[in-house]
């Protein structure tokens, strides 16, 4: 929403904005960017008098001010709807959809159609760090867009991604998630099916070869040209050393790849984005190279400070498969060094302990694993027992804070892992390492 906030002001139109918490990288490119923002849903903010109210889909029913529009009969929409009746109308939307790698892969794409000059516009679940913005209106044809299975609105129980009408898609994967509106990955599945059935005969879709269930999708109906990745017969990359790659496309060497990001999943995260930037126009040559100037995104694998000779790393990672990965990524990339996991189980899914048995798993190659199990409805100790005395659970933040300054040992890395703001523990942490490294010396 707060995306979509800062396109429509640079269509010209008058923003203002209200939500219950907003935290960065978003509560700062909106003050950035100009938009006025209130905290809570006051009911005299209808005062406001605006053209359209767009509405997120965290707001319900008996949200105050929500019901104040609903008894006004006050014009209202849901963002995807007005996006892309105002914006994305008449444009090459290309989007990129899947549980995992959303925000990379669209981030990558739009990164590599910019570089060839075609200056996109894009709305992503993040912020990249090479355009320093999650969303831009964009002067040309191209609107790159991250492709959301969650649900619109509390008034439209379809899956944001059923409005974009793209004409290129990205399949990245398909995994059981967002338990409090999906009952099963079967639901999921049916989703997907109803975004294959908008993409037009003349478009296209890159998809991960290697998943099934993308498979069962596809079985269902597709009208539309299908590449693959992550499979021999497709795009594939096979490894020459540490960060460096050699890309194949059906065997055909497609050039050699640079990647600053770590981790199997960023590199099919890439395969995907080449991929659909060669479908968009872009020599895959190019795009190989583009790619090595790719600086990441932030809260993905984001490295927020250094203190007392440990790294504080901060990650979006809130899907056992999505910790795993992250976990491993980083691995990858410190060799030895101690991983101390810090984990807030934050999500619908997670706090429902649907997942909670996957996660000793998830967190196998971290050193230390330290969970955050305030408002919690399962019992983190048990589910993280198979891990043994590497283990810790805390409900209050400033103890859980406390514990890993106090474990932390020059050269560790500290790995955050929520989909929220957690406290500021970031800052906490580097903060109180600081501390620590100053009476450590006596400065």
């Amino acid at each position: 929403m707060g995306g979509i906030a800062v396109i429509a002001k640079a269509a010209g139109h008058r923003v203002t904005g209200c939500d219950a918490n907003v935290y960065p990288p978003m509560s700062t490119q909106l003050e950035a960017q100009g938009i006025e923002l209130t905290l809570g849903y006051g009911a005299d903010q209808v005062g406001l008098n605006p053209d359209v109210w767009m509405v997120g889909n965290v707001v319900s029913r008996g949200n105050p001010l929500m019901e104040s529009i609903l008894n006004r009969g006050d014009r209202y929409a849901s963002g995807p709807q007005w996006l892309a009746e105002n914006t994305l109308l008449g444009r090459r939307v290309l989007a990129v959809a899947g549980t995992h790698g959303k925000t990379t892969t669209s981030s990558m794409l739009a990164w590599i159609l910019e570089d060839a000059g075609l200056v996109p516009g894009f709305l992503i679940g993040g912020v990249p760090i090479n355009f320093g913005v999650s969303a831009r209106l964009g002067t040309r044809a191209d609107f790159v867009i991250e492709a959301d299975e969650y649900d619109t609105a509390f008034f439209d129980k379809r899956s944001k991604m059923i409005h974009y009408r793209p004409r290129l898609a990205v399949l990245n994967n398909i995994e059981f998630d967002h338990a409090d509106i999906f009952h099963d990955l079967a639901a999921i599945e049916t989703q997907f099916h109803h975004f294959v059935r908008t993409i037009p005969g003349s478009g296209k879709l890159i998809v991960n070869g290697a998943d099934p269930v993308i498979d069962r999708v596809l079985a269902r109906g597709c009208w539309s040209a299908v590449e693959r990745f992550g499979v021999v017969d497709g795009w594939n990359a096979s490894v020459v050393g540490r960060g460096s790659f050699e890309v194949f496309n059906q065997g055909t060497p497609m050039g050699p790849l640079r990647l600053e990001l770590h981790g199997e999943h960023n590199l099919r995260n890439a395969l995907a984005a080449i991929a659909a930037a060669q479908a968009a126009g872009v020599d895959p040559k190019q795009a190989i190279q583009t790619l090595a100037r790719f600086k990441g995104v932030r809260r993905r694998m984001e490295l927020r400070g250094t203190a007392a000779g440990v790294a504080v790393w901060d990650d979006f990672a809130h899907h056992p498969t999505a910790i795993a990965t992250t976990v491993s990524g980083l691995r990858d990339q410190v060799g030895k060094a101690r991983i101390l996991a810090v984990l807030e189980p934050r999500s619908s899914t997670m706090k429902a302990g649907l997942m909670k048995d996957r996660l000793p798993a998830s967190l196998e190659q971290a050193d230390r694993i330290f969970c955050f199990s305030a408002n919690l409805g399962w019992d983190a100790a048990a589910a993280l027992a198979p891990l043994g005395d590497r283990a810790r659970i805390e409900s209050d933040l400033e103890r859980l804070v406390g514990v890993i300054v106090a474990e932390a040992q020059p050269g560790d890395q500290v790995l955050v892992m929520s989909n929220g703001g957690f406290g500021g523990i970031h800052e906490r942490l580097l903060a109180s390492l600081s501390i620590r490294a100053g009476l450590a010396t006596g400065a």
